[in-house]
């Protein structure tokens, strides 16, 4: 990364490179991966696959009818895409931990068991949708912590880009109350919600930026940023991995510990930052 780069990831708190994955060696396998998980759970099921060959910009192909025929074999498509070959293969990017010491000289490298996977955002489906947050709570490990966040679909306005509060990272780790307002039956750290949430994010300016596959988005772990809401046909996939710092004091202090996905209750390791 440029020094003019890192200056604005430290001032922002996010950070877009376009084009930084390489479309060919990096993105197509995944999108191939994904292809034939799709096609494995038709078989298992016993519904024909009539799709045409892979095509990357087609790749999710069958998809819709897939979950319109049975919405739980989405789930099934969902934990099994983060076991593809190609995607593993990328979370452990050397090019990850090189940006992660770079942004955080003398940081201690780790990977987040359990941050690490394959969004599938679906049309008109909320109840998974990411509200405000910072990412700490969701995943612990340390304050210190970078998100490497890539679409795999073209995101346009209708599929609900991902929108940041510029700079809010240095507002530090904000309180957090369990809160479900649209009534989609949020649990786990989908049911968290930022405390004074209104006034809190009127203080930012907010970006929403339309990104491709092999961009890459890096989000520090404090900032505060949602998920759009899908509204279009197609679902927005998108990829996620989380580094954090080993030698960031707080995490250190509580060993790492994950969140939610991890079996911990945040509420148990950072009672201070709750709210009742």
């Amino acid at each position: 990364m440029t020094p003019e780069q890192v200056a604005a990831f430290q001032e922002q708190g996010v950070l877009i490179v376009p084009g930084f994955y390489d479309l060919q060696a990096d993105i197509a396998p995944i999108q191939r991966g994904i292809h034939d998980v799709i096609g494995q759970v038709m078989r298992r099921h016993g519904l024909p696959d009539t799709r045409p060959a892979f095509e990357p910009a087609r790749f999710d192909e069958g998809y819709q009818a897939l979950i319109a025929a049975n919405r739980a074999l989405g789930g099934e498509v969902y934990d099994a895409v983060k076991q593809i070959p190609a995607f593993v293969r990328l979370v452990a990017h050397p090019a990850h931990e090189r940006i992660l010491r770079q942004l955080r000289p003398g940081a201690v490298a780790g990977v987040a068991g359990g941050g690490y996977g394959i969004r599938i955002d679906n049309p008109h489906e909320d109840r998974y949708r990411a509200m405000w947050h910072q990412e700490y709570p969701a995943q612990l490990r340390s304050l210190d912590g970078l998100v490497f966040w890539s679409p795999l679909v073209p995101v346009t306005p209708e599929l609900g880009p991902v929108a940041f509060c510029v700079g809010s990272h240095r507002e530090g780790p904000v309180p957090v109350r369990l809160a479900d307002p649209e009534g989609a039956g949020r649990s786990g750290a989908y049911a968290l919600m930022l405390d004074r949430e209104a006034e809190r994010l009127a203080r930012y300016t907010h970006i929403a930026p339309l990104t491709a596959p092999g961009d890459l988005v890096i989000i520090d772990f404090l900032v505060l940023h949602a998920s759009g809401h899908n509204r279009g046909s197609r679902s927005r996939w998108s990829m996620q991995f989380r580094y954090f710092n080993f030698a960031e004091p707080t995490g250190r202090s509580h060993g790492w510990k994950g969140s939610y996905a991890a079996g911990v209750d945040f509420r148990q390791v950072h009672p201070e930052l709750f709210v009742s």
